[in-house]
């Protein structure tokens, strides 16, 4: 579910503030027919807003995955998330560095794009789990593009992550 299949175009605005935002959020929880699920994964914006403390004070979480990338800025958002998701007694499952580097598709040498890795140095300092560091690929991002992110799910990450229901 997302917002965004509400709005009249895909690219109109929603100018919301946090009060509406967090009701929108436990709406969507108590009000789509979600069917049969193993697992319910909530993407939540960065840092430690309106909607991440709806869902964690709302929802029944058992866990959250931390993602991160090497940029200092979003190391600082992360930790002051991770801090939040301790301080609420949210467990958390692990820590994924997205954009962790790419991969040369002519000579396949590994290069950082965004600096040098940090999820293993964020992962120890909070003594959560480091579950790995996810590069950028341009053909995930292609599939992405054409609806088509099925066809290169990462297996190994979906059971990490539930929502009791």
């Amino acid at each position: 579910m997302s917002l965004n299949l509400l709005t009249a175009n895909e690219d109109d605005p929603v100018i919301w503030r946090g009060p509406v935002i967090s009701g929108t959020v436990k709406q969507f929880w108590t009000d789509v027919a979600w069917g049969d699920l193993d697992y319910l994964f909530v993407d939540l914006p960065p840092g430690t807003g309106d909607v991440p403390l709806t869902v964690m004070q709302s929802l029944p979480l058992n866990g959250l995955i931390v993602v991160s990338s090497p940029q200092d800025l979003a190391v600082m958002i992360v930790s002051k998330a991770i801090r939040m998701a301790q301080m609420m007694n949210i467990p958390i499952i692990g820590l994924v560095e997205n954009m962790s580097g790419a991969v040369c598709p002519h000579c396949n040498e590994h290069f950082e794009l965004f600096g040098p890795s940090r999820g293993e140095e964020i992962a120890q300092k909070f003594q959560i789990p480091y579950i790995g560091g996810l590069p950028v690929d341009p053909s995930f991002s292609r599939l992405c593009d054409q609806g088509k992110i099925e066809e290169n799910i990462i297996v190994t990450f979906l059971p990490i992550l539930s929502l009791r229901i």
